[in-house]
C-alpha cells in the first residue's frame, strides 16, 4: 500500500496496532509520514509513543529509513524530526481524565478521537454515529482540549452529518466511514432501488 501511495501526491500514515516502538519504527523506515497511535492513555504512554517516531535528541527512534530513503530523498533524515507526524488516539476515560497532561506532550502534533472505543469506556454501547450526550460532551471537551493546547483534532465519523457536525465542533480534519462500509452502502442502495422497482411491477417474470 505504501508504494502504491507513493505514486500519488498523497501523504502515507499508517495505524499501529498498538504502542510498541518496534513495530513504529519499520513503519516510519518504511516510508510512513506519520503515526496513528491506539490507546494513549497516560502522558507517559504519549511521551513514549512520540519519542519512538523522532530522531535522537528528540527521541529514540532508530536509524534505518531504506525504503524511507529511497522515497524521501537523501535528505531524509535531515528533515524527518519536523515532517513526521505523530497522532494520538484519544479513546477512553482514562485518556480523558489525562487529558491536558497527555496534550501537552512536546512533539504531539495531533489526536484522533476512536468514537466507539470512547463510548464503550464511558459506559455506553459503540455507535457509529454516538448520539449519548455524555459522549457527544466528551468528543467537545477533547476537541476544546486540542484547540487550547494548539494540537490538531480528528475524529472517525460514520456519516456525513456528522463529519459535519464534527467539523463544526471545531475538528480540522475527519474520515468518514471505511472501505467495508462504502461497499457495504452501496451494495444495499443497488439491491433497495431493484426491489422496489420489481414491486412496482416493472419487470415481468420472477427474480
Amino acid at each position: 500500500m505504501l508504494q502504491a501511495i507513493s505514486t500519488t501526491g498523497t501523504t502515507p500514515l499508517a495505524r499501529v496496532p498498538w504502542m510498541e516502538p518496534g513495530i513504529i519504527m519499520k513503519l516510519l523506515d518504511a516510508g510512513a509520514y506519520g503515526i496513528v497511535c491506539p490507546m494513549i492513555n497516560t502522558r507517559a504512554e504519549c511521551e513514549a509513543f512520540v519519542g519512538a517516531c523522532r530522531y535522537a535528541p528528540r527521541g529514540y527512534r532508530s536509524f534505518g529509513p531504506v525504503r524511507a530513503t529511497w522515497y524521501g530523498g537523501a535528505d531524509y533524515f535531515k528533515h524527518a524530526n519536523d515532517t513526521i507526524i505523530t497522532m494520538a488516539m484519544i479513546e477512553t476515560k482514562q485518556a480523558m481524565d489525562n487529558l491536558d497532561e497527555i496534550l501537552s506532550v512536546p512533539e504531539l502534533d495531533s489526536l484522533y478521537i476512536g468514537p466507539n472505543d470512547l463510548a464503550i469506556s464511558l459506559g455506553y454501547a459503540p455507535s457509529g454515529v454516538p448520539t449519548d450526550p455524555v459522549v457527544i460532551d466528551a468528543i467537545k471537551t477533547i476537541a476544546a482540549g486540542a484547540k487550547r493546547h494548539g494540537v490538531y483534532a480528528g475524529i472517525h465519523c460514520g456519516s456525513t452529518a456528522m463529519a459535519k457536525q464534527m467539523i463544526g465542533l471545531g475538528f480540522q480534519f475527519v474520515t468518514l466511514l471505511a472501505d467495508n462500509a462504502f461497499l457495504a452502502s452501496a451494495a444495499k442502495g443497488a439491491v433497495a432501488e431493484m426491489r422496489e422497482w420489481t414491486v412496482a411491477g416493472k419487470a415481468s417474470g420472477t427474480y
